[in-house]
């Protein structure tokens, strides 16, 4: 079986043809908020997306805007989170308000649109040296907010690389998406198909128990298959 490296391009193409993503038009994220973004990421630590969805459209009723939210402080955003259901609400709370109350003292306003005119690495640099911002949270606002071509790297795409053997079965998520940043095709589009694609695979086919290797697109290509059927 080719190394790593060598199987990447076919993994990608067929994850892509079996999922069908479309990415959405670049200039379509102009007009998104990326520190919306980042809240709602900040959300997604440890939840499911329903209730990351129901916890973020709690925010916004509760909070009009940021700056309300900053004003009312930790306890009544964890107020807000807890009523809306999910667990580490006060957790959550510290790290939005936090975040706000840097981004008001670095830019003397709450908005994270300047970082579209920053190149990569000082994105990158900013958004992490923000509260709660880890690499993960970091590389889905750069994705998902600013089009920029982060490698987000969830559980679901950790485990397909460590099965897939492109990462050793040891590797932390971190190591896996430095991985993928160096070796997986550069550009927001192919990188926004591959990220997708590869959750929609871990939750449907490549699942943690009982992964459906009967039905998978990947199996001549994965290390792992034969052990599971």
């Amino acid at each position: 079986m080719k190394g790593p490296e060598a199987r990447l391009p076919e993994i990608a193409a067929r994850l892509a043809e079996t999922y069908g993503v479309a990415p959405p038009p670049l200039e379509d994220l102009s007009a998104r908020d990326p520190l919306g973004g980042l809240i709602a990421t900040l959300l997604s630590q440890q939840n499911t997306a329903a209730i990351t969805r129901r916890q973020f459209a709690a925010l916004l009723e509760r909070f009009p805007t940021w700056q309300d939210a900053l004003e009312a402080g930790e306890r009544a955003v964890a107020a807000a989170l807890r009523e809306a259901g999910g667990g580490l609400s006060a957790v959550k709370a510290r790290y939005i308000v936090s975040a706000l109350r840097r981004i008001a003292a670095d830019r003397g306003e709450l908005s994270l649109d300047f970082l579209r005119d920053l190149p990569d690495p000082e994105v990158r640099a900013y958004l992490e040296n923000l509260p709660g911002v880890g690499m993960k949270t970091a590389s889905c606002v750069m994705m998902f907010d600013l089009g920029r071509t982060a490698m987000p790297v969830d559980t679901h795409i950790h485990r397909i690389a460590r099965r897939l053997e492109l990462v050793p079965a040891a590797a932390s998520a971190v190591h896996t998406e430095r991985w993928f940043a160096e070796h997986l095709e550069a550009g927001w589009q192919a990188r926004y198909v591959f990220h997708v694609s590869a959750i929609r695979h871990g939750r449907q086919t490549c699942r943690a128990p009982r992964p459906r290797c009967g039905d998978c697109a990947l199996f001549e290509l994965c290390p792992s298959g034969p052990l599971y059927l």
